[in-house]
């Protein structure tokens, strides 16, 4: 009979001190104090619409339109959110002139789920706030956007594969005001596909910059080295559920490490885990990092 997770705060403040390589794996729970919606949680965006028809290169071959009203939808709902108080402790987290003051021995490396650049904005800030000699001695920070960024565009022609950021609100002028309409749940008016977001070297379609799902995540290679190696996992906001990163957890532990979950609600497998902590996670894991306001600055 297996024993239910710990919520000891002060044991698992121990471990995290003498862990030695640290891998987050944050999803939509992590973003939700910023306004970003979830996904399959309680109000969850894939109880509202169905993924297959917005998320998949099939929908979206079938019709740009109504993905790219979608992903207009999700673009300006991230223009418009400021990183909370989890993604600035993951941040300041990953400086290594903080994090010798909690973990002294220990390497880490953000893996997220997320395409909104919370987690890249929430980093740029902290390192803004160094000092310019720190900022040079330090090493770079690692976050793994393994979905890719909603602020990517990347062009649907193999012969260009073209791929930019661009952060214009709107994106295209078709597509201004349409983010109001999926706010009600209608995705309805058909944009003719000449209006929709082109290439900028080819003038080809041009499509969002994210995983979809039927297709390969980002840096899976990494990632995999970084588990085999990794000691100890913390699982934030995310219902573990997608795959690959759902079984990053269980390989940390069938290689002898521990698992910390942070969620707002119970999930499937959290049970598995060593340590559960229960709550926002903008209020759970700055205090387990000892990272909350003041601390560490």
């Amino acid at each position: 009979m297996s024993t239910l997770p710990s919520s000891d705060m002060s044991t698992f403040k121990e471990l995290l001190a003498s862990s030695k390589h640290i891998i987050a794996v944050a999803g939509a729970g992590l973003s939700a104090a910023s306004g970003i919606p979830t996904f399959r949680g309680t109000g969850g965006m894939w109880r509202k619409y169905d993924a297959m028809s917005l998320a998949t290169p099939e929908a979206f071959h079938a019709n740009p339109s109504r993905v790219w009203q979608f992903y207009h939808y999700r673009r300006e709902k991230a223009l418009a959110a400021v990183p909370n108080a989890a993604h600035i402790a993951l941040a300041r987290f990953s400086l290594e002139s903080v994090r010798k003051q909690i973990a002294p021995n220990a390497r880490f490396t953000l893996v997220t789920q997320n395409v909104d650049g919370l987690s890249r904005r929430a980093l740029q800030a902290v390192q803004e706030a160094l000092s310019s000699s720190e900022s040079q001695t330090m090493s770079q920070p690692q976050i793994l956007e393994m979905h890719g960024r909603l602020f990517d565009v990347t062009c649907t022609s193999k012969e260009c594969n073209y791929c930019e950021s661009v952060l214009n609100s709107p994106i295209c002028e078709s597509l201004r005001g349409t983010e109001e309409l999926v706010e009600q749940g209608v995705i309805d008016p058909i944009i003719d596909e000449a209006e929709l977001p082109r290439c900028s070297q080819c003038g080809s379609l041009a499509r969002p910059g994210v995983v979809w799902f039927g297709e390969t995540p980002h840096h899976l290679f990494v990632i995999n080295g970084i588990v085999r190696r990794a000691d100890l996992c913390l699982v934030v906001g995310t219902s573990s559920t997608v795959y690959p990163a759902a079984g990053y957890a269980y390989e940390v532990q069938k290689n002898g490490g521990k698992v910390a979950v942070f969620n707002l609600d119970r999930s499937e497998g959290d049970e598995d885990a060593d340590f559960l902590f229960l709550g926002p996670c903008e209020e759970r894991l700055p205090e387990a990092l000892g990272l909350t306001p003041g601390e560490y600055a």
